[in-house]
């Protein structure tokens, strides 16, 4: 781990710059032996993080930057939903929540409640279920290969290939129940720019007064306005 801090060292310094660095100014200002350096920012070249240039300068590459914006449009993703949020809440009567998928978990990123006096608690930060909720649901159903690769690599477990067929021709998840007693969510996608699923909006209520046909079309209607937004639309 430690090896790996100091190899993020490296990029930290490069970022602080406005023009590459030679090897020898890197060595130099981070305090290290020239043949440290270099094995260091040889696997930043490796990993894309960095490229060096005619010059034999060293600068941070495209990957960088991509990385880059993707961080900030990920930060604003709840800001820039909230108003499409807040006219959902405010047609449906029900908290609406903004979910994305964080280190294989769906976790909420915003949220807007409802003014009922009974309503579903669940805050900003909270991890939710892949197999259980309809963010998870939705998250897998429309997830890209990589990325479903990668969830049953770190051994997460999937909701069933019926139940993801399902959610796919509908559009929509429901939650199972069995995660949340007393407690039922609907979902639907949210895709970027390149039709990835980016997120998930849903709409939670006591069970007892959850009303699919009334819920489901404004949720997925809401749910193509922030991708419509994500997309630079309108």
């Amino acid at each position: 781990m430690s090896t790996v801090i100091k190899t993020l060292a490296v990029l930290d310094l490069l970022a602080e710059k406005s023009k590459g660095m030679r090897l020898v100014d890197v060595a130099r200002e981070l305090n290290l032996q020239r043949a440290t350096a270099y094995q260091r920012l040889l696997t930043l070249v490796e990993a894309g993080w960095i490229e060096i240039d005619d010059q034999g300068h060293y600068r941070l590459s495209m990957h960088s930057a991509r990385i880059a914006a993707a961080a900030l449009e990920q930060a604003d993703l709840g800001t820039r939903a909230e108003s499409v949020m807040t006219h959902l809440v405010e047609e449906v009567r029900e908290t609406a929540s903004l979910a994305v998928l964080d280190q294989g978990q769906p976790c909420i990123i915003s949220r807007v409640e409802s003014q009922s006096l009974l309503r579903a608690e669940q805050k900003i930060g909270t991890v939710l279920s892949l197999t259980g909720s309809a963010s998870g649901r939705v998250l897998v159903a429309f997830g890209d290969e990589e990325m479903l690769s990668r969830l049953r690599q770190n051994g997460h477990d999937l909701p069933d290939e019926d139940i993801l067929e399902e959610i796919r021709a509908t559009g929509y998840a429901i939650s199972s129940g069995y995660t949340h007693s007393g407690v039922k969510g609907i979902a639907a996608p949210v895709f970027d720019l390149q039709d990835r699923c980016r997120a998930t909006l849903s709409l939670v209520a006591p069970e007892t007064r959850f009303d699919l046909e009334q819920l489901k079309a404004p949720l997925i209607e809401a749910a193509h306005a922030i991708t419509r937004i994500l997309k630079g639309g309108k």
